[in-house]
């Protein structure tokens, strides 16, 4: 496993980086004010429009366009179908889930800190279980691309605006 890089994460027992069979850690220095980084971050049927590794994206119980603290949705990522639950949510501030699929569960937290010119963004995921542990090394260095996508197109949402 990898180190921990200055990890901002408040993980729950059970999730923390250190043991997991994937961990991985983005950030990027966004030109926008964590408010509108946030606006995008939390309507998750925007996603598909700037972060081409999700799909699919519905709420289970079939209400809200934002997410909540509690809020449970389903989406495809990586060619998979994940179930998560909203855990943290301090607005503008923080958000986390945690997800499961067949043979894994995941833990993905997001930090929004403000900086000079707009804010810093740091995104953090582990993944355990029988599919993470057997394919660690892939799993790994496809949620770094795809999660420095994400970061990416957050960014440029996010310096155009607030989504409609």
């Amino acid at each position: 496993m990898a180190s921990v890089p200055d990890s901002r994460v408040r993980w729950p027992a059970g999730s923390r980086p250190e043991g997991a069979p994937v961990y991985t850690y983005n950030a990027l220095d966004v030109a926008a004010p964590p408010e509108r980084v946030w606006a995008w971050l939390v309507r998750p049927s925007t996603w598909p429009s700037y972060y081409d590794n999700a799909s699919n994206v519905r709420f289970v119980d079939g209400v809200g366009s934002e997410l909540a603290l509690g809020a449970r949705f389903r989406w495809r990522t990586f060619n998979v179908t994940v179930e998560t639950t909203v855990t943290e949510l301090v607005p503008n501030e923080r958000l986390a889930w945690a997800g499961k699929t067949v043979g894994g569960t995941g833990y993905h937290g997001w930090v929004i800190e403000p900086a000079a010119g707009g804010c810093h963004v740091v995104t953090e995921e582990t993944q355990r279980g029988i599919v993470p542990s057997l394919g660690r090394w892939f799993l790994r260095r496809g949620l770094l691309v795809q999660h420095q996508r994400w970061l990416e197109g957050l960014a440029r949402m996010a310096a155009r605006g607030v989504p409609e």
